[in-house]
């Protein structure tokens, strides 16, 4: 048994190396977006119903731009990746349809919080200050990752990285330490413009986003290259989908937000949670695209040897990951002044919803490859936004019910 576990560790070294230098990174990232959050319990109280678009916003970042790091590192291993933005290139293609489902997505998310919160009788802001809010964070975000992502491609192939184990965990902390600080922004930007001239600013600013996104949906369809096209007509059905599971998430949460305000450390805790469980299956999915790419992972109804040894590579990142940010998260929390339920209690809370949440992500990720795969799909496109959204729903259900469980949330 030792010598199998040493093989094992032996034949992943590299990795282990990248993987847990890129999820440090994504946690230390992640803790000053998590604080940020923790912060901003007046806004969420002053702004009802702010928390259902959340976890969809930072979500989104991850869905897109994740699915873009993806798509590259398996152009890599591929062959056809090239550094190069002239017209029809991969990189440029690929970076278009990003912007652009950003825009879409963003206008789409905030318009959808509104009705959903509606539906379920949920008290909220107006639709028009939704689509502010989320339109506003989620562009700004969007061309920053957009950066991010070219920066971690340029330099992971001159140095011959693979990118599949290092782009989702970066992208995930870039997308927090981004998206939370812009949601906050636009949030105190609706609550300090009161009055007619306000709501007029608002309602044009609404009619300004919708034309804009018309307009590059249409662009999409008819003026962009054939792989801009592609990205786009199959990244936009599963992103509709991952919008509702994200929205879910966000109700999940809201439900409990007068009870996690007591403890701020829970709301910090919130994003490291979520998006340390997508960065590990962004990891996951990433790796098991560019398998199947290359014929080394065989589509079965059953996970074969390569995918179990995946599975306990994500498992060895989630005993670590969720131990660290769950410690990390108390001691800035008490450095801090905000108030924390115990060093132990998050140790625990953190271990066991992260643990269950991982299993799921084991073989949901699994099953949406191979499925993509066998519809002759791209897994690329579909794999980690799937999976990270419902990671997000499963994740937020997983942490609040062991919040529950430890009787928090009296």
């Amino acid at each position: 048994m030792s010598g199998v576990v040493k093989t094992f560790f032996s034949n992943n070294k590299t990795v282990f190396t990248l993987g847990f230098t890129a999820l440090l990174i994504s946690s230390l990232g992640d803790i000053m977006a998590g604080v940020t959050l923790g912060f901003m319990t007046n806004t969420l109280e002053l702004l009802p119903g702010l928390m259902i678009l959340i976890p969809a916003a930072i979500g989104m970042r991850g869905n897109i731009f994740g699915a873009l790091g993806s798509r590259l590192g398996t152009s890599m291993h591929v062959g056809t990746f090239e550094l190069s933005l002239h017209k029809g290139s991969i990189l440029r293609q690929n970076m278009e349809a990003s912007l652009i489902l950003t825009m879409v997505v963003s206008f789409l998310m905030g318009f959808l919080a509104k009705v959903v919160s509606t539906a379920l009788g949920v008290n909220s802001i107006s639709m028009q200050q939704f689509i502010f809010i989320s339109v506003f964070g989620g562009v700004l975000a969007g061309l920053v990752l957009l950066v991010v992502n070219v920066v971690v491609a340029n330099l992971g192939f001159r140095r011959n990285w693979d990118i599949d184990n290092i782009s989702a965990p970066l992208l995930t902390a870039a997308g927090d330490i981004v998206t939370l600080p812009m949601l906050f922004l636009a949030g105190i930007l609706v609550l300090n413009w009161n009055g007619d001239l306000a709501t007029l600013f608002f309602d044009i600013m609404m009619v300004a986003f919708l034309v804009i996104t018309v307009y590059l949906i249409y662009e999409a369809l008819y003026r962009r290259d054939e792989e801009a096209r592609r990205i786009f007509v199959q990244s936009s059905p599963v992103l509709m989908i991952c919008i509702f599971l994200d929205l879910g998430a966000g109700l999940t949460i809201e439900d409990q937000i007068t009870h996690l305000v007591a403890y701020p450390a829970l709301l910090v805790l919130i994003p490291l949670f979520l998006q340390n469980c997508n960065a590990l299956g962004g990891i996951l999915t990433s790796r098991m695209s560019s398998l199947l790419h290359m014929g080394i992972m065989l589509p079965g109804k059953v996970p074969g040897k390569v995918s179990y040894e995946n599975f306990a590579i994500i498992y060895i990142f989630a005993l670590w990951v969720f131990t660290f940010v769950s410690i990390a998260t108390h001691f800035v929390c008490l450095a801090l002044g905000l108030a924390s339920p115990g060093l132990l209690v998050m140790i625990t809370l953190g271990l066991v919803a992260g643990l269950v949440t991982v299993t799921v992500l084991n073989f949901l990720s699994y099953y949406v490859a191979v499925t993509t795969f066998m519809f002759s799909l791209d897994p690329d496109d579909h794999s980690i936004p799937i999976t990270s959204s419902a990671i997000d729903f499963i994740g937020s259900l997983a942490l609040m019910a062991a919040i529950v469980m430890f009787g928090l949330s009296i």
